[in-house]
């Protein structure tokens, strides 16, 4: 076992807080699963991925998804079929030839594979995060090995020791996301009341990050510490991620979980059993704009009729500095059918009918009560503590 699957087995094994035994993916001595989540709840089943095609397919058909798994679950997938490629298409003509890897066909199939796989969805920003990430900790150490070699190429050595440094970047990757949702579960935690109503929408949970989850990660820890919280969890359309998931992990952990359809969230609130909403994000703006599953600005607006505090749950590798508004988020539109065929037997309305399907919307910075950040809470204006939040994050990976 490698030196990086070490240290990710102490930090994963030593966590005595684990409250459920499950994760989105499973990574050991360079062999990737993910859990297909397009067959929970009926269904617990990990797909083998060898190959970029694998790794494409699971992020664009969602057999992975929550913007935090999908960013862990690229770099690890980005590393596997890097070392993929160098073993079988490369290393015979290595052999053959010379010894050598020409620093050009290698760093050429490190950005083609960062710039494939992160075309697999457009929304999450941490796909394109972890996978920049991934390329430039590659390039900055292949330029030093350049530099110390005679001919200027990379030898078979120098490859091993590239490889070795994606996987241990992967790694980290995964584990800095185990901390950052514990952290933002104890900031979060703050913000709530023993035996408070939550809402939540969409899946933010264990199996959408690396583990604890990012909004859900605070009800992991009440429900630790005898908070006694009711959790309602709306359906959300059209892929029933609360439904499929929230549901399934909070009820599979002992939570006191209702799930509601998405239009009941109103009557609930006006009933005055909701004391706070708790959502993850995508994508959040520089101005605090969160680019969450579709419904999620329906909830804040109602939350803000009723008085309701609204948290969005952003862990800093999906606060997006360059996108200044979420005017400027790409939101990714999928398959109507989605909407009245996918989860009966029979269609639901006519064949043809025209749909408007996008899988997010944008939440306004002025509808958020507050971000809860790894780094901690931060309240509106929005855009100097967000800054901060990334700047501290980045000094800590340093």
């Amino acid at each position: 076992m490698s030196e990086a699957n070490i240290y990710w087995r102490i930090v994963m094994e030593g966590d005595t807080r684990d409250t459920m035994k499950i994760t989105p993916f499973e990574y050991e001595d360079g062999s990737l699963k993910v859990l297909d989540q397009r067959k929970l709840p009926g269904k617990e089943v990990y797909l083998e991925i060898e190959t970029a095609e694998d790794m494409y397919d699971a992020i664009r058909t969602l057999a992975v998804r929550g913007a935090p798994a999908i960013g862990v679950a690229a770099a690890y997938g980005y590393f596997v079929a890097l070392k993929k490629w160098y073993n079988e298409e490369m290393s015979y003509a290595f052999t053959e030839i010379s010894t050598n890897c020409t620093p050009e066909d290698f760093m050429a199939e490190a950005e083609r594979l960062k710039d494939y796989l992160g075309s697999a969805r457009p929304t999450a920003v941490n796909l394109k995060w972890a996978l920049e990430r991934m390329y430039g900790k590659i390039k900055t150490a292949a330029e030093e090995l350049i530099e110390l070699s005679e001919d200027g190429e990379l030898s078979s050595k120098g490859v091993d020791e590239l490889l070795k440094i994606a996987e241990k970047e992967a790694i980290s990757i995964h584990v800095e996301d185990v901390e950052a949702c514990r952290q933002m579960g104890e900031h979060g935690l703050g913000l709530l009341e023993k035996g408070m109503g939550i809402l939540t929408h969409c899946n933010a949970g264990t199996i959408a990050t690396s583990r604890y989850g990012t909004c859900l990660a605070p009800i992991y820890l009440g429900e630790e510490r005898g908070y006694g919280f009711h959790v309602y969890a709306d359906e959300t359309r059209p892929l029933l991620q609360g439904a499929r998931l929230t549901s399934w992990e909070l009820n599979k952990a002992g939570v006191d979980v209702t799930l509601i359809c998405d239009n009941m969230a109103a009557s609930l609130m006006k009933a005055g059993k909701v004391d706070a909403v708790v959502v993850g994000c995508d994508r959040m703006a520089a101005n605090g704009d969160g680019a969450n599953k579709i419904g999620t600005l329906g909830l804040a607006v109602l939350a803000k009729h009723y008085g309701i505090p609204f948290y969005m749950f952003v862990p800093t590798s999906t606060i997006d500095l360059a996108t200044e508004t979420g005017n400027d988020i790409i939101i990714e539109e999928r398959d109507g059918q989605e909407i009245y065929h996918m989860w009966f037997k029979e269609s639901m309305a006519p064949e043809g009918i025209k749909t408007f399907n996008p899988s997010f919307d944008v939440t306004d910075a002025d509808l958020i009560t507050a971000v809860i950040t790894e780094e901690g809470v931060i309240y509106p204006p929005f855009n100097e503590g967000l800054s901060e939040a990334v700047r501290k994050a980045g000094e800590k990976r340093k």
